[in-house]
């Protein structure tokens, strides 16, 4: 057996549960788009069970969301009371995860966070950041050479020479000529070798025992390498272990995995008839939904390679056309799909409001109501659902519903200036005009250009409103 690096941190299991309150608290603010409190929950969380890699890994979702919907890096100010030199190590990486949060981008917040991470003994914590900053700087368009050291120290601190070999590789890259990294480089893989005849390390250090060729091929998969070499081998491998235990999930779903990581049709197609041959035997619609996913991304391809050829040629009309023609039937391939989901897994709300989502694509508002309706009582879509609810009133006519809906969408959400606010006000603003109040509809027009003058027609709309308001 394999003995943990020293200096490693366990976490309780009675803090464990502690923080779970704090991150299912979490989710919930997140899903009614209050990032910021939902930053907070998490963070808090964290300091009770700071070795939760799935709990840092949402939190960095909620984060890249924030930033998705318009949300800013922290003020200088603010930024001044989050003290990251303090002499409790913990409460320095849980400081700069927060500034990270913030800015989710900034590999000078990673190094801390990692750094802070492998003081405080949270090793596991340590390989998860590690990976993040590990792509982060490599993908940068000038990779810096102190922050490969950085993470190759550290690895090699806690025994993890696969991973330090990796990081003094990337480095050697940079600086050729540096002989004495060169070296170590040897001495790394050479331990990498004896620790990998000698010992496993199961899939995360509180396991304390796990299997290092395992965790390589975990590795390799995490780093999302698209080499063609290493693909191939890993299908090779998944079909050989999936074909001796075909009764097996595991295997079966790691032989999907490994054919769709091509993003190839050959690959894509092979996997489909895979899926549906289980589908057909075990009866089990999960095989069935898998299906279902890999269509969904091979539409979302093709939909991504129509509207590169439309910026290149955007006064194309038969190309337009086109376009419009796939986006319909996409739409109408896609709700197939989700219907036959919602049937069999009845009490997920995603595949519900996904597929309410597509019944408004298709102009088919009045069946798209009571699906909102129902999805709103779920707080993780409590904000699009109410919205979009308002918007298909409104498109089936039924205006002063639309008017009510979407008032109160207003009046609950906390957040103002984000991309949902914006299209809950535009959407507003097109109920009260088609109500004829006109004052109050040029009020909720002009509040959304004063966020973002540029938003959908807000501009024209507000011109014409005014100009037909003005007395003759």
């Amino acid at each position: 057996m394999a003995e943990l690096p020293k200096g490693y941190h366990d976490v309780p299991e009675e803090d464990r549960k502690k923080a779970q309150v704090f991150f299912e608290r979490g989710n919930t603010v997140a899903g009614t788009g209050n990032y910021e409190y939902a930053i907070e929950m998490y963070i808090q969380g964290l300091n009770m069970d700071p070795e939760n890699v799935e709990a840092h890994q949402t939190l960095r979702e909620i984060s890249l969301k924030r930033k998705a919907s318009g949300g800013k890096d922290m003020g200088m100010f603010d930024k001044m009371k989050v003290k990251t030199n303090t002499s409790d190590d913990k409460a320095n990486m849980l400081a700069a995860e927060k500034l990270l949060a913030y800015d989710p981008g900034s590999t000078e917040r990673m190094v801390q966070v990692l750094q802070g991470a492998h003081k405080s003994g949270y090793y596991d914590t340590v390989m998860w950041i590690g990976n993040l900053l590990l792509r982060a700087n490599a993908e940068s368009k000038k990779p810096d050479y102190n922050k490969y050291i950085t993470l190759k120290d550290v690895y090699k601190d806690i025994e993890c020479w696969k991973e330090a070999s990796e990081c003094a590789q990337l480095a050697q890259q940079l600086r050729p000529e540096n002989m004495d990294l060169t070296a170590e480089l040897k001495n790394l893989a050479a331990m990498d070798t004896m620790q990998a005849g000698k010992y496993g390390r199961a899939k995360s250090f509180r396991d304390s025992v796990r299997d290092m060729d395992t965790q390589r091929k975990l590795f390799d998969a995490d780093k999302d390498v698209r080499s063609g070499d290493l693909l191939s081998r890993a299908i090779a491998e998944a079909e050989a272990e999936w074909k001796a235990e075909p009764n097996e999930p595991g295997k079966l779903t790691k032989y999907i995995d490994a054919l769709l990581k091509t993003e190839r049709a050959e690959e894509e197609n092979k996997a489909i008839e895979v899926l549906e041959e289980a589908y057909g035997r075990t009866k089990q619609f999960r095989w069935r939904q898998r299906v279902g996913q890999i269509k969904f991304s091979q539409l979302a391809r093709m939909e991504r390679s129509m509207r590169d050829q439309l910026k290149q040629n955007p006064n194309d009309p038969e190309l337009k056309q086109r376009y419009q023609e796939f986006m319909r039937d996409r739409a109408e391939t896609e709700l197939g799909e989700l219907t036959l989901w919602v049937e069999n897994y009845p009490t997920d709300t995603r595949f519900r409001f996904e597929m309410a989502r597509r019944l408004v694509l298709l102009g088919r508002h009045d069946e798209a109501i009571p699906v909102f309706q129902h999805v709103r009582n779920d707080p993780k879509y409590r904000v699009e659902a109410t919205t979009l609810l308002g918007r298909a009133f409104l498109e089936s006519k039924f205006t002063d519903e639309a008017v009510e809906t979407l008032k109160a969408s207003i009046d609950d959400y906390q957040l103002k200036g984000d991309e949902k606010s914006k299209d809950m006000y535009y959407w507003y603003a097109r109920a009260l005009e088609e109500q004829g109040d006109t004052p109050a509809a040029i009020k909720a027009f002009s509040q959304v250009a004063q966020w973002d003058f540029n938003f959908r027609d807000v501009q024209h709309r507000i011109k014409h409103l005014r100009a037909a308001s003005k007395p003759v």
